[in-house]
């Protein structure tokens, strides 16, 4: 056995040993009680850079903490931020979804794809398709395969050109959505650690994102066409093997043309209604007091109801056109479908709430923040070398735990507090976070849709096996981690803008205190010496 094959077995292994989510963070709230006794009988204590507090090291025993954990347990998982955002967007998200809006204008845009830019078409197409959810690995990567073998191209290419997009590219999309919003929920608490007014938006990683398009269709687009497909070599039907069904190739009918024009107007009346309130005097999503580049921060903060608001009249008129719909009930029906499909996360997302809460009660963020803030200090390391180490941490993780939101919530309390105390802002760390995340998805068998897209490679060559995907899918992932870590390199060196009004660095507010002793039931922190008040 290759030197090779025994690392993936032993990932497999790891993998495999490993708790579900659900139990990993009730390991994690374990371990954390007991450091906060010994935080607590130790105590350990520091001064908040930007608030000038002094805060102390509190139990999650104590009564205080007692009384949260058990009488505020309802309001404990209802104030988890990412929780509402993304409750909200799939109720409209569900509709566009379940009237065949996402799944026909994904058909259309790849059915029609000219032959010559079809590999770039199937890459951009992969990772807009982001905003269906699940449904972007049931309907692009299956279809990608169809599409190649109806242009005369292997099919496994095309397998692999939309795994690599669907998966490998999870990080990158043209438009912020519930991914963005999800990520971007659990970044915010965890920046009020430091800095309690630090407001994060749904569009705090939007250019970013477009960056990943921009870096990872090119790199798709080459590898597909100059190095997967040629070894794959020129495909020929083995006995046995089922030829699409023709739905799969048919072009779009003429009620699916129709409803998806009237999605097309539909979405413009949207995009205009949302211009008009914006441009009108005293708009709810301008602030003209506020500085120049954060006035249109409500509007920002807006996306995450136009997103929710547009998936639904979308989905509605599409519905519509098309015939899926033919009452409101319809409607009803398919928002609470959506909401259903959201069980396992909802599940999930009471212990990580409480995770999260109980680390913020602790205080042991911003003990772990400002002591390896200051270690780091000390070594005066590179702002891109910082960021790299977040991306390969990442991918490490990415290895053995599937869920990005479990990942985030268990490192974002730590991580984020860590470099704003660094001078990186929590936008940047949560885009190379999510950079890392994404390469590594299409090379690990742990990967939980890595079985489904095996199945779908076996419909074309039944001897297509495990080893036969992940040889197809490795030299995707290791350029997309070359390339991952180049861009978040340079996205720092440049000093380019991460969003809309967001760059790369934090610059904290002067306290307008120096440092007082603890309030109670304030968060806690590590000891540090009274200059730790100081801008950084």
């Amino acid at each position: 056995m290759s030197a090779g094959s025994r690392i993936l077995n032993a990932v497999e292994r790891v993998g495999n040993r490993l708790p579900d989510p659900v139990f990993l963070f009730l390991w994690l709230i374990g371990g954390l009680i007991l450091l906060s006794l010994v935080g607590a009988g130790l105590g350990w204590s520091a001064v908040n850079p930007v608030t000038g507090d002094r805060l102390v090291a509190q139990s999650l025993l104590s009564a205080e903490n007692l009384e949260r954990l058990i009488i505020g347990m309802p309001r404990t998982l209802a104030d988890f931020p990412p929780l509402g955002i993304v409750i909200t967007i799939i109720y409209g998200a569900s509709v566009a979804e379940r009237t065949g809006l996402f799944a026909t204008a994904i058909r259309g845009a790849l059915l029609n794809a000219p032959r010559a830019i079809l590999t770039p078409v199937v890459v951009i197409t992969g990772m807009v398709s982001h905003h269906a959810s699940d449904a972007s690995y049931v309907v692009v990567i299956p279809l990608a395969a169809v599409i190649f073998a109806a242009a005369g191209r292997h099919p496994l290419a095309g397998l692999a050109a939309g795994f690599a997009a669907v998966s490998g590219g999870y990080a990158g999309n043209l438009f912020p959505g519930a991914s963005d919003a999800l990520i971007l929920g659990i970044t915010e608490p965890a920046a009020h650690l430091i800095d309690p007014s630090y407001s994060v938006n749904i569009a705090g990683n939007w250019f970013f994102i477009v960056g990943v398009v921009v870096v990872f269709t090119p790199i798709v687009w080459f590898l597909t066409d100059r190095v997967i497909e040629p070894r794959l070599g020129r495909w020929v039907p083995s006995e046995g093997v089922a030829a699409p069904a023709a739905s799969e190739k048919q072009p779009l009918t003429t009620t699916e043309k129709r409803g998806l024009s009237w999605a097309g107007l539909a979405l413009l009346g949207m995009i205009g209604l949302w211009t008009l309130i914006t441009l009108l005097p005293g708009s709810p999503f301008v602030d003209p007091e506020a500085v120049a580049e954060q006035r249109f921060n409500p509007l920002y903060r807006s996306l995450v109801a136009f997103f929710a608001v547009t998936f639904f009249v979308l989905g509605g008129a599409y519905g519509a056109g098309s015939g899926s719909i033919q009452s409101h009930r319809d409607l009803v029906k398919m928002m609470r479908d959506g909401i259903a499909q959201l069980a396992p996360y909802i599940v999930l997302a009471f212990f990580a709430a409480h995770f999260v809460a109980m680390f913020n009660w602790s205080g042991l963020g911003p003990i772990l923040a400002v002591n390896a803030a200051a270690e780091l200090k000390t070594l005066a390391l590179p702002a891109p070398l910082l960021l790299i180490c977040v991306v390969l941490v990442s991918c490490v993780f990415d290895l053995f735990i599937g869920s990005a939101s479990a990942k985030w919530s268990a490192l974002a309390p730590i991580v984020v507090p860590m470099f704003m105390l660094l001078g990186i802002s929590p936008e940047m760390t949560t885009a190379a976070y999510r950079m890392g995340d994404s390469v590594t998805n299409i090379a690990t068998p742990l990967m939980s849709y890595f079985p489904l897209i095996l199945t779908f490679a076996q419909r074309w060559d039944p001897r297509f096996g495990l080893g036969s995907l992940m040889a197809t899918m490795l030299p995707y992932a290791g350029a997309f981690l070359v390339a991952g870590l180049a861009m978040v390199a340079a996205w720092v060196a440049f000093d380019l803008p991460v969003g809309p009004g967001v760059g790369v660095h934090y610059e904290p507010p002067v306290p307008a205190v120096a440092a007082q002793e603890p309030v109670t039931g304030g968060l806690a922190g590590p000891h540090s010496p009274p200059q730790a008040a100081a801008r950084p």
